[in-house]
């Protein structure tokens, strides 16, 4: 970037001028690593969506662009964020469009962002195509909020137990074991495998955990292909009740942006290319790319939909009725607010289950664990005998 390097340039005959104290050295070297970290900076999706809020805001009370974005440089907490937005400021002050200078930025502002910063320079009502932008990127957070909140209490529980468990194998058994090694006799059999089974964590430990790693590592890298995505859509679509929950926050994304963008003017290529960059899912993408090459060939988004069993019957007879009537971004919201409900109901049902299965294995397998050992105890006088 031309700016960032003329910063760069101003900041040296400064230091060679005078002599800078500890902070403002310190101060000027975290500015340097900023400035360099904002080329492949991605924003957070929180923070984006404040930042188009306020800038909706700003626009909508008759601010111009170029001073509303030095405010949001001014009040951003994020120090790279408010970085990009001064590149971003200094290109626009330049005479360069708002799409241009944060298309320099694409891993900080999305392709659903760009796009619609594009439509709303080209009609001329930018505040307003900012403000839907703001509300899609907030039903989004909140709908990513609901289901990690959801996981949370699972997760936690689990992991827990596996901490549970490992002390108790690892720290407890071994002292029952040699207590019970002085009996001289054999042992049960659940508690000689119990015995088996922390001998050997015990001893490998280490390895395990480097090799749960190594594993952790090859599977995101294999993940990270695209036949590794294919994989990984495919057997979570069988999983139970998470495959189906993961369909309907696919489906409920594809509906919104589909809808957000054809009413905000974007082309149906164009619109088509974004929300199968959005999806993160190689079934959207499949059938993104089949209905853009049928649309080219003056076909119907709800003929490729009808064909394509990703996606339910409901959906396709929907997309065909708002074909119809002319609305199909009208019927697509209606489809996005059906599956966010039932987003929604589903994940107060897994919560709700969740809970006591939870429970339930804590207390099989700590409660199993503690009758193991306990079992030649309740033995003892046929053990030594």
């Amino acid at each position: 970037m031309a700016t960032l390097s003329t910063s760069a340039q101003t900041a040296r005959p400064q230091v060679g001028t005078r002599k800078l104290g500890f902070r403002e050295s310190q101060a000027l070297a975290k500015r340097r690593a900023y400035e360099k970290k904002a080329k492949n900076y991605r924003v957070k999706l929180a923070d984006l969506t404040v930042f188009t809020q306020q800038l909706a805001s700003m626009l909508e009370a008759g601010l111009p662009l170029v001073a509303a974005l030095d405010a949001l440089q001014e009040q951003t907490e994020n120090p790279v964020f408010a970085i990009i937005i001064r590149e971003v400021r200094n290109d626009i002050a330049s005479g360069t469009s708002f799409s241009e200078a944060a298309g320099k930025f694409p891993k900080a502002f999305n392709s659903l962002f760009l796009s619609m910063v594009e439509a709303g320079e080209a009609s001329g009502g930018l505040p307003q195509i900012l403000l839907k932008v703001a509300d899609y990127f907030e039903g989004s957070l909140k709908l990513t909020k609901k289901v990690k909140s959801a996981l949370t209490y699972p997760v936690a529980v689990i992991a827990l137990a596996v901490i549970l468990v490992n002390v108790l194998l690892i720290f407890v058994i071994p002292v029952f074991a040699e207590m019970f090694a002085d009996f001289g006799a054999e042992l049960p059999k659940p508690t000689q495998m119990l015995i088996d089974v922390s001998a050997f964590l015990k001893s490998y430990i280490v390895y395990l955990i480097l090799l749960g790693f190594g594993l952790y590592k090859l599977i995101g890298k294999v993940i990270a292909t695209p036949n590794g995505r294919k994989i990984r859509d495919r057997v979570l679509m069988k999983v139970f009740i998470i495959g189906e929950l993961r369909r309907k926050i696919s489906l409920s994304r594809f509906c919104r942006t589909y809808a957000i963008l054809m009413r905000s003017g974007v082309p149906i290529l164009r619109t088509l290319e974004i929300v199968s960059a959005a999806s993160n899912n190689t079934f959207i993408e499949a059938a993104c790319g089949d209905i853009s090459k049928h649309i080219s060939q003056g076909g119907q988004v709800s003929e490729i939909l009808s064909e394509n069993e990703y996606f339910p019957p409901m959906m396709k007879h929907m997309a065909k009725a708002g074909e119809q009537t002319g609305n199909v971004d009208g019927m697509m919201n209606k489809i996005a607010e059906f599956y966010e409900a039932e987003t929604d109901a589903t994940v107060a049902a897994l919560t709700s289950l969740m809970e006591p299965a939870l429970i339930v294995f804590l207390g099989v397998v700590v409660g199993g664990i503690v009758m193991c050992m306990f079992l030649p105890i309740f033995q003892l006088s046929s053990v030594i005998q």
